[in-house]
């Protein structure tokens, strides 16, 4: 019913359209209407247009208006794929080349020019403004980064009027600067505790490319890799819905790097954030191009309890050591005990006095030997 009605609408606007382009174009012709002129009538060059018009509207206007529509759609579906950085960027782009045209076309009169003047100023104002537009979405990072050192020079000086001593208080109470989290840390998954007990403040940023990363590795067939991606998906759900932790979604990609890790450490640079990761590489990588890392690992070996030699502790051996007549066990924060002589308490919790400590990149291991031995001797 609905395509019937607009195909009548189209019709009728087609034969309006159809009878006022005879008149356009000369062509109409003064029609008495009366019995005796009804075929002059029929056959004049205003029916002629009114039926032209009104066939093209049945049958071609419903096309043009398909393919405006689908054409409109597509454009939307386009503009919804690109990221809102480049839009702003292309905007302020746009802006400035237009503006230098405008300053160009005063500087030197191009309408002065005969027949091309207006040709020449429609071109120019076309070219410069495209080429504000695809030079500003190129360098975006480097422009949002001058725009917040701007921003945050404001800032400093309209709060703090220029006294140094505040100027460096506000350096080190300033806005706290974001946290990007990579794909190791969510997995890992000791990110949401450190948030619930307010250890980490600022917002959380959450790459889209890390995202997919992680939906990536939930869809694997390997069962172990499906398991973490989950994992991974689980603890990033719990953070946006039980915590109390501002987190964001950077939805901005950067096409031209294919490693995700370089992907971090460049978004790092333009929001002035921190990489917050327990992969080694990325670590040393991030802090070589001078961005700043908070490891989960680094801050676990960090808070464990400092122990010294002579001290007692319990432990419950669990295993055979490498050396012979060795025993293994662990603390509850996971730190390795080993244990001289523990191969005779395996399953057992013992007593035992610490000789040394060892610390090592990996972590910290202790050694140890049985108190009950001590006290044999």
């Amino acid at each position: 019913m609905l395509t019937k009605m607009l195909k009548t609408v189209f019709t009728i606007v087609g034969a309006v359209i159809g009878y006022q382009m005879v008149d356009v174009l000369g062509l109409a012709e003064e029609i008495n209407f009366s019995l005796n002129n009804i075929v002059q009538s029929i056959t004049s060059n205003q029916t002629y247009g009114i039926v032209i018009g009104g066939l093209i509207g049945y049958l071609v206007l419903p096309v043009i208006i398909d393919n405006i529509f689908q054409l409109v759609l597509s454009f939307e579906t386009k503009m919804e794929k690109i990221p809102f950085p480049d839009i702003i960027a292309g905007t302020f782009g746009l802006i400035i080349g237009l503006i230098l045209g405008i300053l160009l076309i005063f500087t030197f009169p191009l309408s002065s020019i005969p027949k091309f003047g207006l040709s020449l100023q429609v071109l120019v104002n076309l070219t410069l403004g495209y080429l504000g537009l695809n030079l500003a979405i190129k360098k975006r990072e480097e422009l949002f980064e001058l725009f917040n050192n701007i921003s945050g020079t404001l800032n400093k000086k309209s709060i703090l009027g220029g006294n140094d001593d505040e100027e460096q208080l506000e350096d080190d109470n300033g806005k706290t600067p974001c946290k990007i989290l990579d794909t190791s840390v969510i997995i890992d998954g000791r990110i949401a505790d450190i948030c619930q007990i307010h250890f980490i403040d600022g917002v959380l940023v959450i790459p889209e490319f890390v995202l997919e990363e992680l939906q990536h590795i939930a869809d694997s067939a390997d069962v172990l890799k499906r398991n973490r991606g989950r994992r991974g998906l689980d603890i990033l759900n719990k953070i946006q819905k039980e915590l109390d932790v501002p987190v964001e979604i950077y939805e901005g990609d950067f096409e031209e790097i294919d490693e995700v890790d370089s992907k971090l450490v460049k978004l790092a640079k333009l929001l002035n954030g921190k990489v917050v990761t327990n992969d080694y590489n990325l670590n040393k990588v991030a802090e070589l191009q001078g961005v700043s890392v908070l490891n989960i690992n680094e801050l676990a070996n960090a808070v464990k309890p400092v122990v010294l030699p002579g001290e007692e502790m319990t432990v419950k051996i669990i295993k055979n050591g490498k050396e012979p007549g060795q025993g293994v066990g662990y603390l509850d924060d996971g730190t390795m005990v080993v244990v001289d002589e523990g191969k005779n308490y395996i399953g057992d919790k013992i007593d035992v006095l610490v000789t040394s400590v060892l610390q090592t990149a990996a972590g910290r291991m202790i050694f140890a030997k049985p108190k009950v031995a001590e006290k044999a001797l």
